[in-house]
């Protein structure tokens, strides 16, 4: 069993921020509580990457901004795609995805059963005011797949006359354009947020272009208050696959070569929402917010033998409802009632014939593999109570919430080619359920408090449960001889301990969790989806910020964790039971120490360090980790103009930005890009 030492102190400190104060523990969040109030107030862990830290990393991947976050660790694949996690393994697989929410403005970038492990590529991360990181199943407004927590993109309030043009130019091609204007009149605000990215790409038949654009709509009244927002996204990409041969990242040419040139992916999404508050005469108040989403990607399958193209789209409309009632001086009830339904099409496609042994040719034929849709709804009532007594704010709280599918097989059922013919061996790979329906239910609970211990120090503690229903990937796209997946919901148990508080200039988060998670879903030996899993999520995360004079700080953010396999399952002789699961570094960190010339001038350097990890469940293969250097310099011109230059990777490191272990490819990579620079121009102005 790894031990885990005692608390030690890592700096974190906003970038040339002045020196602190103990009024700047009140942090501002919406992402717990749906309206904006103080991180001081609540139970639970949630970070903040704030919008001078974006503007100062112009993130060409959403992975360079949650890094810095502890417990937060992306391993980047080719182009836009990651492979995402929050205090826990590095998620993957059909299903994985739903062991992370991720949002934008509150709303979920996917509906809960149609999730994408590379979502995030669809929020408006190049403009983000702020990205919050609530970590854990800490609160009741979210239910399925918010077990390991949620990522909230928040979009800026553009309305506000305050404008930006910004131009960034990078090695291997890398462009992009950003432009922000709005403006008022009267009760009435309108304001456009843009961005267009065209990278060449570091390795050979790779590259991207994709725009985003947010609308906001702004409306303030006496009684009524409205805010609407659209969001468009669109990726063209050419997408590099894995690398294969042990250590073949450590080979510059093997590095930048592409195994699949063939390889693509192509999507679109649209998202429209629009948020009434309300103020009422008592003293409540009233939130609404409908919104609709649309979304369609293909992409090439190339990691499959035959590399089948898979298409997927969905529609679907919503609502989130909230209401804030001060029953006393020290009591506040909320309460709202949640709602979506969506349709969701997935149709898989082989055109070619495929490539490998006798029985890779026969079972896996050409033409569709699945073809079905899915119509999908969830209704969830949830309340919550907060009690302030003396130095004590307790809370409580309970969601219920109901999910179902209808699903309809559009082709012949089980294992045929699409002409209905059998295929040798026993039948082809693929498998195809009869249309049916599935039902879930679930209840998360939440208890949690904070003890005020002094004017800047606080502890807190909560206990939460978590879930997710399983995908419609995991219930209707099946393999081999499995015919129906019988699957229930993943449950999480998770327990949180945590302080916070200001030292002088010095500003600090410390919190020990440990998650049980029962019923996780994966796939056995037989290629079967089941519900046996079992693991155990236990670790420490430290952050601080430190201003140590008005012209140093340092900056760090510190996880220690342990993930284990927690139920039997024999893998090449071997049962992983108690085995570290893999994809799941024990350390991460990232540290930066900033200097300021001046006012107007200034440089940071960062040192980005994630721990050897295995590659597969037996433990038999492993990644060594590495650490990244960067480096960061600005200078304001004027009061409009500003100038920023970036160096990453400066000592050229070979690294994987992903190992993994298959026994078809043995050891395969995504290589990290070597040294490379980007250079930015902000102008920025007020109306």
């Amino acid at each position: 069993m790894y031990r885990f030492g005692a608390f030690s102190l890592l700096l974190c400190v906003p970038l040339f921020a002045d020196a602190q104060t103990p009024e700047d523990i009140e942090r501002i969040t919406t992402t717990a509580s749906r309206v904006a109030r103080g991180l001081h107030s609540l139970p639970l862990t949630l970070q903040v990457v704030d919008n001078d830290t974006l503007q100062w990393l112009s993130a060409s991947h959403v992975e360079e901004a949650l890094k810095l976050v502890a417990g937060v660790q992306l391993q980047r694949g080719n182009g836009q795609e990651y492979l995402p996690a929050l205090r826990s393994q590095v998620l993957s697989g059909a299903g994985a995805c739903g062991g992370l929410l991720t949002a934008e403005d509150g709303i979920s970038l996917r509906a809960a059963g149609f999730c994408n492990i590379n979502e995030l590529f669809e929020a408006h991360t190049e403009l983000a005011e702020r990205i919050e990181i609530l970590k854990g199943p800490g609160s009741v407004l979210y239910g399925s797949n918010a077990v390991h927590g949620v990522v909230n993109v928040i979009t800026p309030d553009t309305t506000t006359g305050k404008g930006l043009l910004a131009l960034d130019v990078g090695s291997f091609g890398y462009q992009r354009g950003k432009f922000r204007a709005g403006t008022t009149r009267g009760a009435h605000g309108f304001g456009v947020n843009l961005s267009a990215t065209h990278d060449s790409g570091y390795r050979t038949a790779e590259g991207l272009d994709q725009e985003k654009v947010n609308l906001r709509y702004q409306f303030s009244g006496d009684v009524l208050n409205i805010t609407s927002g659209l969001t468009y996204t669109h990726l063209d990409q050419e997408t590099a696959g894995y690398i294969t041969g042990f250590e073949s990242y450590k080979n510059s040419a093997l590095a930048q070569a592409n195994e699949n040139p063939e390889a693509y992916r192509n999507a679109t999404s649209i998202r429209l929402w629009s948020k009434f508050s309300m103020a009422l005469k008592n003293g409540d108040s009233v939130t609404i917010t409908p919104y609709y989403r649309n979304q369609d990607m293909d992409f090439l399958m190339h990691f499959l033998p035959g590399q089948p193209v898979e298409k997927n789209a969905q529609q679907g409309v919503g609502v989130q409802s909230l209401w804030v009632h001060q029953v006393s001086d020290h009591i506040t009830v909320s309460s709202g009632l949640d709602g979506e339904l969506t349709q969701g099409t997935l149709l898989q496609l082989q055109e070619g014939e495929t490539v490998g042994s006798a029985f890779l040719v026969e079972t896996i034929p050409t033409g569709k593999h699945y073809d079905y849709d899915v119509d999908a709804s969830i209704v969830a009532p949830f309340i919550a109570a907060e009690w302030q007594v003396n130095n004590w704010r307790i809370t409580a709280g309970l969601r219920y919430e109901y999910m179902a599918y209808q699903y309809t097989n559009n082709m012949n059922t089980g294992r045929l080619r699409e002409d209905g013919s059998s295929c040798g061996f026993g039948g082809c790979r693929y498998t195809r359920p009869p249309s049916g329906s599935n039902r879930f239910s679930n209840i998360s609970p939440k208890l949690g408090t904070v003890y005020q211990w002094s004017d800047v120090i606080q502890l807190y503690a909560n206990a939460s449960v978590g879930f997710r229903a399983p995908q419609a990937t995991e219930l209707y796209r099946l393999q081999r001889a499995q015919t129906v997946a019988s699957l229930s919901s993943e449950k999480a148990n998770n327990i949180e301990f945590g302080v916070r508080g200001i030292l002088e200039n010095l500003r600090f988060t410390g919190a020990v969790y440990r998650m049980d998670k029962d019923n996780f879903i994966f796939r056995d030996s037989d290629f079967f989806y089941v519900n046996d899993g079992r693991s155990r999520h236990v670790g420490i995360e430290l952050e601080t910020e430190w201003v140590i004079s008005p012209a140093w700080k340092l900056t760090s953010a510190f996880s220690l964790a342990e993930h284990t396999y927690r139920h039997d399952q024999t893998l090449n002789d071997i049962n992983i039971n108690g085995n570290l699961i893999d994809s799941a570094p024990r350390s991460v960190f990232d540290m930066r120490l900033a200097y300021a010339f001046s006012h107007s001038a200034k440089v940071e350097t960062q040192w980005y360090h994630s721990g050897r990890y295995y590659t597969d469940p037996e433990n038999q293969h492993e990644y060594s980790g590495h650490d990244i250097v960067n480096v960061r310099a600005s200078w304001q011109i004027s009061r409009a103009l500003t100038v920023y230059g970036r160096v990453n990777n400066v000592f050229d490191t070979a690294y994987a930005e992903r190992a993994d272990f298959t026994s078809f490819t043995a050891e395969r990579y995504f290589p990290g890009r070597p040294r490379n620079y980007m250079f930015s121009l902000i102008y920025r102005w007020d109306a």
